[in-house]
């Protein structure tokens, strides 16, 4: 097969895979909202309102995607690693942007307003339930603007964007 043909599949799988892992996100936070065998840990999450790590989310990112990461090797290979990587470039900014979002929420240049953090700020438990993104709650209509940037944000401790509590 062409190289350029390959490399363009690698390149759509990619960033099919990185979307629909948003997608699904996106909805399986919605779900810990409203189902209370499955939102039992994340209800601690928001007791205790901070990220466990980059590296420890990103873990659970993969042990709740493993099988679907695999799943495009059975159409063609080229396929099968756009998918892998896609998925495992969303796992890991997902990861990443989570926990920046606990720690630094400033520093999350890519949204107008960090959804995660208002989420948890504000008790939003109907609105705002991207992590990474806050594509889906546009689409949705679960985003919900507020106010966010307050003196408690201003105030804080200048950090960089890797800064963090990594594990």
């Amino acid at each position: 097969m062409n190289p350029l043909l390959i490399a363009i599949r690698v390149i759509v799988f990619f960033a099919f895979a990185f979307v629909l892992a948003s997608l699904v996100e996106y909805w399986m936070h919605r779900l810990m909202h409203v189902s209370r065998k499955i939102g039992e840990r994340h209800r601690d999450h928001h007791r205790r309102n901070e990220g466990q790590g980059v590296i420890w989310e990103f873990i659970d990112y993969l042990k709740g995607s493993a099988l679907a990461m695999g799943l495009m090797f059975f159409y063609t290979w080229d396929a099968g690693i756009g998918w892998l990587l896609g998925s495992l470039c969303y796992a890991a900014f997902s990861a990443y942007a989570h926990q920046l979002q606990h720690e630094n929420p400033t520093k999350c240049f890519w949204m107008k307003m960090p959804v995660h953090y208002v989420h948890h700020k504000y008790g939003m438990w109907e609105h705002n339930f991207g992590l990474a993104l806050d594509w889906w709650d546009h689409i949705f209509g679960t985003y919900k603007p507020v106010e966010w940037l307050t003196k408690e944000e201003r105030e804080r401790p200048k950090r960089g964007y890797l800064q963090l509590k990594w594990r």
